[in-house]
């Protein structure tokens, strides 16, 4: 009953930290499939008196991917009918040329001011409109979330490693005597603390098999990824393999640290 309750402990707290870190992994997922629709979405548009093409764009900034020019067709025809057809094409052929151009990447309002500022370099560009304004309300916000996650991740991480390191202390305490016993007989500190590494492995693979199995309900479940739908983004929510390795090493890794640490710290004090 004892041992039941040093695993139930430890498989909870290595759980806690598990699902905090996945729930990350899903929410760094989803701002990344945000990011991708908010850069699919994001263009710059480009006054310029002569023609250009994407060649001409792309040297002065390689981060734009595509270029489409913009028609002013729609505004010349509100025109037909107050002005003759010499004038329209007359006022078509000394129009300036509008330019939508899209990027490789969804920019910092640094990377902004430094797109705009190489497109203005060719003399022919007249004016370049980034929207700038909203662009940068969207990406601090963006930022905002992600820090905040980011910190409460790693606070729940820290907690919840002193209390499993706590824990492994206390059953060492319990056990100070039979590792006592074994030390008279020559018995090196490894194998002293097998069992207290043993207990590290065996909770590491339970508790990242119960945080899979959990998030693979989840998945299949359909809700999260209903409610990521509603906002327009489509992500793997779990993903079997790359998530549950994730997981089974993060588990494992931090045992074997954590049970390393008591295990040095009792050798020092001897």
């Amino acid at each position: 009953m004892k041992s039941l309750k040093n695993h139930l402990s430890l498989v909870i707290a290595l759980f806690t930290i598990l699902f905090t870190i996945q729930t990350f992994v899903i929410v760094n997922k989803a701002i990344t499939a945000y990011e991708e629709e908010l850069k699919s979405n994001y263009s710059i548009v480009v006054v310029s008196m002569k023609k250009m093409d994407i060649e001409k764009f792309q040297k002065l900034d390689n981060s734009i991917t595509k270029m489409s020019q913009i028609e002013p067709d729609n505004v010349l025809k509100k025109l037909e009918q107050d002005l003759k057809k010499k004038d329209i094409a007359l006022i078509k052929l000394t129009l300036p040329k509008f330019y939508k151009l899209e990027l490789s990447i969804y920019p910092t309002p640094d990377q902004i001011k430094s797109i705009s500022k190489n497109i203005r370099r060719d003399s022919s560009v007249k004016r370049v409109v980034d929207f700038a304004k909203n662009h940068d309300k969207v990406y601090k916000l963006l930022l905002l979330f992600k820090s905040v996650t980011l910190v409460f991740a790693f606070s729940i991480f820290a907690v919840t490693s002193l209390l499993i390191l706590k824990e492994m202390r206390i059953w060492q305490f319990k056990h100070t005597e039979r590792m006592a016993i074994m030390a008279l007989f020559g018995a090196p500190v490894w194998l002293r603390s097998a069992v207290l590494f043993r207990l590290a492995i065996v909770d590491a693979i339970v508790s990242s098999l119960l945080v899979s199995t959990t998030f693979l309900i989840l998945s299949t479940d359909g809700w999260i990824n209903a409610e990521l739908k509603n906002i327009g983004i489509e992500i793997e929510v779990f993903a079997i393999f790359q998530d549950g390795a994730l997981l089974f090493a993060v588990a494992f890794a931090l045992s074997i640290a954590l049970a390393s640490m008591i295990v040095l710290g009792h050798k020092e004090e001897v």
